[in-house]
């Protein structure tokens, strides 16, 4: 195990040292309930199919759009630190490796939506009411826009980027037992090799689950959106995780200042990655002004969803971005788990923007299914990870570059 005498944390007080760390074995009242609420909710909103299932299927896709949208982005996060070799993030990897890990949930919790496509999914069985025009666009894309090959293609990117961080994790976890280095240059060949075909599975993630729900729109640069608001949001659970982990057998008692600020100006950047790419979209398709790609924005800034639209302008770029330009803030971890948390609730906002007008174009709906998807599918997420890290160490106590990413200062 490494060794270490004593580290601070930000305060200057004394912690514990890494050589007395143990697996960690609490949080079980927080797994029991949080895989309780889950199960409910989940069971619930299910079961609401037979009273609305339209209502309970939109709600559903909402939810699980959100949150498998962090469990994606935790993955290529935890696959970037690897393929860069940051060692200053070495005390916070576990963290992200269990975050990641979640996306196993999620090729379980998405045969509800293969089940309920046709609630759904235009493209499932076409209105034959339709202008001849788009039921002719619509036969062009049946080779892509069918059930089995949705299907298919969905489970196959729950099932890759499971496995992807399945594996890492083992590795991890393997490495706190044997102490072999050779492990840590595995981890980083096989994270730095599976980069491009995770990140390709997110964007057509993003294609399917929320583009084809109209399926006579199209944006090349919508999963990059997706992905935007998803990173971002992964980064600020991390950020409130980090905060949270404060105890014994914790690693958030070693986490620095230094690092809690290398966190606030990631946030910092891909607030306004996320708010450029939104930018970016919205001028193309506006300069374009094409017949089949204006009607999305036409949609979306009318009525209550121009309020959500010009919501989002301000909640999800101008107000974190204003926040994080604070050097002081992005040092505080308790501050900067504030703006954390603003930016996974309006995250949730941005993916209602998206999903919901294809529900209910006149007006914002809202259904009692809504809240029981979003914290069922929420809740078995974080019973699996805290299922998951029991057991093991909070950080990986015997990889190489830990003493590097303990003793790390900004340069």
């Amino acid at each position: 195990m490494s060794q270490t005498s004593q580290m601070t944390h930000s305060g200057g007080g004394p912690v514990q040292p890494v050589s007395d760390l143990q697996r960690f074995e609490g949080g079980q009242t927080l797994m029991k309930g949080a895989g309780a609420v889950g199960l409910i909710g989940v069971v619930a909103t299910l079961a609401g199919t037979a009273l609305d299932a339209r209502a309970a299927m939109f709600s559903y896709l909402w939810a699980f759009a959100y949150w498998a949208g962090l469990a994606l982005a935790s993955v290529v996060l935890l696959l970037i630190f690897h393929a860069v070799n940051a060692r200053w993030m070495v005390v916070l990897r576990r963290a992200v490796e269990t975050m990641a890990v979640t996306i196993v949930v999620f090729a379980v919790l998405f045969i509800p939506i293969a089940a309920g496509l046709k609630h759904l999914y235009g493209w499932v069985d076409p209105s034959p009411s339709l202008p001849r025009e788009a039921l002719a666009v619509l036969e062009h894309k049946r080779a892509y826009l069918n059930t089995p090959f949705f299907v298919v293609r969905g489970l196959f990117y729950t099932l890759v980027a499971a496995f992807v961080a399945q594996r890492l994790f083992g590795m991890s976890t393997r490495q706190d037992q044997s102490g072999d280095p050779q492990l840590t240059m595995r981890q980083r060949r096989f994270g730095t090799g599976f980069l491009p075909l995770v990140a390709l599975t997110f964007s057509f993630a993003a294609f399917d689950w929320m583009m084809s729900l109209d399926p006579l729109w199209f944006s090349t640069i919508f999963g990059i959106y997706y992905f935007g608001g998803s990173f971002v949001s992964a980064i600020s659970l991390l950020v409130i995780v980090t905060d949270r982990a404060r105890g014994r057998n914790l690693y958030g008692e070693l986490v620095s200042e230094e690092h809690i600020h290398n966190l606030g100006k990631l946030m910092l950047a891909f607030t306004c990655f996320w708010g450029y790419i939104g930018f970016s979209q919205f001028l193309l398709i506006w300069i374009a002004s094409l017949p089949e790609e204006v009607p999305y924005y036409i949609l979306r800034m009318k009525g209550e969803w121009a309020v959500i639209g010009v919501f989002l302008i301000i909640g999800h770029f101008v107000l974190p971005f204003g926040a994080l330009l604070s050097r002081s803030l992005k040092r505080n971890r308790r501050q900067l788990a504030v703006v954390a948390s603003w930016i996974l609730f309006v995250h949730a906002v941005d993916i209602y923007w998206l999903v919901m007008p294809a529900f209910s174009p006149g007006g914002l709906p809202f259904h009692w299914t809504m809240l029981t998807a979003f914290v069922g599918v929420g809740g078995l997420a974080v019973a699996f990870a805290l299922w998951k890290i029991r057991g093991h160490f909070t950080l990986p106590v015997r990889d190489p570059y830990l003493a590097d990413s303990l003793a790390y200062r900004q340069p």
